[in-house]
């Protein structure tokens, strides 16, 4: 372990090099690529809900919805729709800061759309409570300019811009019925070119109260001579993808369903993106909602038939397109590597991995990484006001699921300082209810506790499912997440070696409009004596 024995010089090159190797390689849980010339879906078998995605000369960027996690809007990168990498957030801290310094679940970043226009790159989102933002850059791997509110109005949410060929600019949006009273109906704004504010109060161009309730998740676009909005509608779990299309931006649209579950087990299907790609094909991205493991990304093959698009096979031969399982991947003009979202994080620099968020706008003082020490330090941080349970924390580090079934093990050494209890330190799975493995302490010295908090969101109290005293203030920690139910059982270690189970079997459920998350955390208790903190040495997603 690296943070209690010095290793020879030699063998810490070698441990780097295969730590470097190892952060290049692909996830051991879900790759969407079968290496033969075909895929399956889910493509990211994780919550990389509300997908978008836009194509720039045979590369392809997606960003998703983040909600209240921050870092916010994350940046993808692909060469070939299939294989996805991690690269960025265009919103490294919630907006305004403020407002996001405490936990906001399910608040924040909804439903964003990802466009390309004259050399850069935009990205509009709707926050159900303030309105509809924007950022832009010309480097999605760089900095990106500082949020603009482009439309205050409480409840507009799912923006998607167009920038029509004549000069003129629109917005498109639907409605939050629970901000703004009602919701089913799509509305199109004039804006202006840069992209900074709309200029009216903007139309109503669908109502989809009788036929297509709930219709969101819009998106703009313009094809032989049609303006086209694609629009799920139906619920996030039930429902179905709309097309509109109309020969004015205001309507009247023409309507038609063109991709449902049907016969397959593919849920939803909900909203996404049309992507043409160089070599003449046309895809969709969609996601499906799969409870605790979020809303997961598929793609499905494209064509359009009478300048109406055709997505997925209508396996029940009823005109409406169904989902694929596996298909023939996107024609490509390069070998393009296999590679996925980063999981295991060795903790070996001196930043975290790309794939850890906070729960609010981050602290710097909740953690630190020196150069050279190899382990990740979180502090024992206090709440603000007594919390039941840790629903409320900030400083909870977590990721996504990555899988229908993997492994996370960590190994976690406390230092309490001065504190004799008090501060605790753990593995854990969070969602609306949560559980985790904990090592703290009391006057005789460690022990672990298998806990949980069921209707964490409720206010419930955090309750112990079983206890055990440990030698040292060094614990190996393991959740294995089975399927198909997210069941999760915890285990520990005082040797790395020989793993026994403790606690109860927990089934994971998703957050606020997110899937499940795993991570870890470090607190202290609102009467403990300041200072404490635990060391990570890394944290480890197999199978």
């Amino acid at each position: 372990m690296k943070f209690l024995k010095q290793i020879p010089f030699v063998a810490y090159i070698l441990i780097l090099s295969l730590t470097c190797r190892a952060q290049e390689s692909t996830s051991e849980v879900w790759v969407a690529d079968q290496k033969d010339g075909t895929y399956k879906n889910p493509i990211l078998h994780a919550d990389y809900s509300d997908p978008d995605v836009v194509g720039v000369n045979g590369d392809y960027y997606m960003t998703s919805s983040s909600f209240n996690a921050a870092p916010g809007l994350p940046v993808l990168h692909s060469r070939d729709l299939i294989n996805w990498q991690l690269i960025n957030y265009a919103l490294p801290r919630q907006f305004p800061d403020e407002m996001f310094k405490i936990p906001q679940h399910g608040n924040g970043v909804w439903a964003p759309s990802i466009q390309y226009h004259n050399g850069e790159f935009y990205i509009f989102w709707g926050d159900p409570d303030q309105g509809i933002f924007r950022v832009k850059t010309k480097d999605p791997r760089g900095q990106w300019e500082k949020p603009v509110l482009v439309l205050k109005a409480q409840g507009a949410i799912d923006p998607c811009p167009l920038w029509d060929d004549d000069g003129n600019s629109y917005l498109v949006h639907g409605w939050a019925g629970s901000r703004a009273g009602v919701k089913s109906l799509l509305t199109v704004h004039r804006m202006n070119k840069e992209a900074t504010q709309v200029l009216d109060a903007g139309k109503h161009v669908f109502d989809g109260h009788e036929n297509h309730p709930t219709v969101e998740g819009s998106k703009f676009y313009k094809r032989n001579g049609y303006y086209y909005i694609f629009a799920p509608a139906g619920g996030v779990s039930t429902g179905w993808q709309l097309i509109l299309r109309s020969k004015d931006v205001y309507g009247p649209y023409e309507e038609k369903v063109v991709l449902e579950q049907g016969s397959t087990a593919i849920n939803g299907p909900h909203q996404g993106a049309w992507v043409s790609t160089p070599q003449g094909e046309d895809w969709f991205f969609h996601f499906q909602d799969k409870d605790a493991y979020g809303r997961v990304v598929h793609l499905q093959p494209m064509s359009w038939e009478n300048d109406w698009p055709v997505m997925g096979e209508d396996f029940d031969k009823n005109g409406i397109g169904e989902p694929v399982l596996t298909y023939t991947k996107p024609k490509i003009d390069i070998n393009n590597p296999i590679v996925t979202p980063p999981e295991t994080d060795e903790f070996n620099t001196d930043t975290l991995g790309i794939q850890w968020q906070w729960q609010a706008n981050p602290n710097v003082l909740w953690s630190a990484q020196i150069r050279g020490k190899e382990y990740l330090r979180l502090f024992s941080i206090k709440p603000e006001v007594q919390q039941k349970n840790l629903w409320l924390m900030p400083n909870l580090l977590l990721q996504k699921f990555p899988a229908p079934q993997f492994t996370a093990t960590t190994v976690v050494k406390l230092e309490p300082e001065e504190a004799t209890t008090g501060k605790r330190v753990g593995l854990m799975i969070f969602g609306m209810q949560y559980a985790t493995l904990t090592l703290t302490h009391d006057k005789n010295g460690f022990f672990i506790e298998q806990t949980q908090a069921l209707d964490a969101m409720d206010g419930v109290n955090e309750v112990t499912n079983e206890l055990k005293r440990v030698k040292s203030n060094t614990v190996y920690f393991k959740v294995e997440v089975s399927a198909p139910d997210a069941t999760c059982w915890f285990s520990y270690s005082e040797d790395g070696n020989s793993f026994k189970k403790i606690g109860k079997a927990f089934t994971a459920k998703p957050g606020k409009w997110v899937g499940a998350k795993v991570g870890v955390f470090s607190v202290s208790s609102l009467d403990a004596k300041r200072g404490g903190y635990a060391d990570f040495d890394f944290f480890r997603i197999k199978k």
